[in-house]
């Protein structure tokens, strides 16, 4: 636990949330000793417990200081069992490091404000564990929320719960991921855990466990396959192959696409540094001269190359100063419209898409498109092409046209008509990324406000429990009242139902408020988001040039 711990907490300071730890264990004694290991630890300061009763020291000090603090307003609702948890919520917020609680833990509770969920015991129902990081991943959270899960690697029952868990159910993969209809396909949480138990209770040998897990996969696939098949084929029914194709990118693409930004940044460098740096290859350069001397002196000389080759030289990439200072020169020049001659038959390697252009010419131009929405700031670079003949190119064969040999030729002057053309292109790939913007912010719209439809539903959940509560308790009142054999006693009961049922009413008033409350938070939120959804717009021409191939 101490070594999770320790891993954990930078993981979460470096995301910018508070370092707090929710530990989620299965009994009491695991529980208690839990609390002692971490009492003769690091992390000693700002342990809470959390159970069904809290009748430890530590939580009735919690208890009374809270109770004194909020005594005379609307937060004591005089039912202990509520209050307990209220105020053990509260320290764990104001004052605390780590909760440890049991599974009493996983339901009533809001946790926005941890973002860390330990699983020291992982149930094996999924939809329990979904409950435990939903304490945390709810509305009002604003950072990605950790997850460590604890597993007996030597024990393979535990091994392949996991692995299904992970696996056939991607819980732990992004939080409310696809788990959601993986377990709309199996039915209740709780079958599969009863299946679980049953292989628990029966197998002795591992051989009669990994058959078991093996049967119980096989019925998990065929059942999670079908249900999530029709959905699938309607999807790629409707594609041509080209888009599956693309659908198929494999981690070794991905690699590769960040290597060709590599490529890209050596490129601009040997531009930009000729005369004053040696290549010795596609990957490293020996500097000779800063070119910023004078303006910046810091830049050292010597050997630079990219990651993942030797190791012994400056680590040259897109955010060492250098690099920065090299794009931030090129993106300040001013391009004049000039004429390049494009060489097809000396690029290495075969680009089909552009052999239909061979002996053509026409025109190109690159924008720089920049979108404002929900506080933050994204940049498109657009291409527009176009044949002399008054042919449209797509985006992708443009695209290719830069990356081919070249040769700059002399500068020359674009027409009315041109720049209208290249001008329509761009604004169809300006419409293009403003509607791929407003699809992603409507589902971070409808994330945010399942977020806030859980918060209230929590809030209403709480206020009715609590009713309950004070209904039981106005039942015995009465009971005891009956029972009572003197005036004075029966007189004293009445005044405790008479209590009881001004509270009750007053916890009314109170649901009927808190409703209130949501909606006018709705209402808040919807403007906010409204604003923050708007997109502002700005657009800068990088270059245009009349290309000749």
């Amino acid at each position: 636990m101490l070594k999770a711990l320790g891993v954990a907490f930078p993981k979460v300071r470096a995301l910018g949330a508070l370092e707090k730890a929710i530990i989620f264990t299965e009994s009491r004694k695991t529980q208690n000793y839990l609390l002692r290991v971490l009492a003769d630890s690091p992390f000693a300061e700002g342990i809470v417990l959390f159970n069904g009763s809290n009748t430890d020291e530590r939580s009735k000090q919690i208890y009374a200081a809270w109770k004194e603090k909020h005594q005379g307003t609307d937060r004591v609702t005089g039912s202990r069992t509520a209050d307990m948890r209220s105020a053990i919520v509260d320290y764990f917020r104001e004052e605390g490091r780590i909760m440890i609680a049991t599974e009493a833990g996983a339901e009533g509770i809001n946790l926005q404000f941890c973002s860390l969920v330990v699983n020291y015991d992982l149930p094996w129902n999924p939809q329990r564990i979904e409950q435990r990081i939903g304490r945390c991943h709810r509305y009002g959270q604003e950072h990605d929320v950790v997850v460590v899960n604890f597993l007996n690697k030597k024990n393979e029952a535990d091994r392949r719960v996991y692995e299904l868990l992970s696996e056939k159910f991607q819980l732990f993969e992004g939080v409310f991921g696809a788990s959601d209809e993986v377990l709309g396909a199996i039915g209740s949480g709780v079958d599969f855990e009863m299946r679980i138990a049953a292989i628990y209770q029966s197998c002795r040998k591992q051989e009669e466990i990994k058959s078991a897990f093996d049967q119980l996969q096989l019925e998990l696939n065929f059942e999670i396959t079908e249900a999530m098949t029709h959905t699938r084929q309607k999807l790629l029914d409707n594609f041509d192959d080209e888009v599956r194709e693309k659908l198929r990118i494999r981690d070794r693409d991905s690699k590769a696409y960040l290597n060709r930004f590599e490529l890209m940044l050596m490129d601009l460098t040997r531009h930009e540094l000729d005369g004053k740096a040696d290549f010795v290859d596609d990957s490293s350069f020996q500097l000779r001269t800063n070119p910023f001397a004078g303006r910046n002196g810091d830049i050292p000389l010597g050997l630079y190359e990219l990651p993942r080759r030797s190791g012994e030289a400056h680590l040259y990439r897109l955010n060492h100063p250098l690099a920065e200072r090299i794009i931030n020169e090129a993106k300040q020049r001013e391009l004049p419209t000039a004429e390049i001659h494009l060489d097809l038959a000396a690029y290495e390697g075969k680009i089909s898409i552009l052999e239909r252009l061979r002996g053509n010419s026409g025109w190109l131009s690159l924008s720089c498109f920049t979108v404002e929405s929900l506080d933050q700031a994204e940049d498109y670079l657009l291409l527009a092409a176009v044949t002399d003949m008054g042919q449209t190119i797509e985006e992708e064969a443009a695209i290719r046209l830069l990356t081919l040999p070249a040769r700059v030729g002399a500068s020359v002057d674009s027409t009315p008509e041109i720049m209208n053309a290249l001008e329509e292109g761009t604004r169809g790939r300006k419409e293009s990324v403003q509607r791929s913007i407003s699809e992603r912010n409507a589902r971070f719209f409808e994330t945010e406000a399942e977020k806030l439809e859980g918060w209230a539903d929590d809030l209403k959940l709480g206020l009715e429990r609590e009713i309950k509560d004070i209904d039981r308790q106005i039942k015995e009142a009465r009971r005891a009242a009956t029972a009572a054999l003197t005036l004075e006693e029966k007189l004293a009961g009445q005044k405790h139902i008479k209590s009881l049922e001004a509270l009750r009413s007053q916890k009314r008033r109170s649901l009927f408020d808190a409703q209130d409350d949501v909606e006018g938070r709705r209402d808040k939120f919807i403007q906010s988001l409204e604003t923050k959804l708007t997109q502002q717009t700005k657009s800068k021409k990088v270059f245009v040039i009349r290309w000749i191939m």
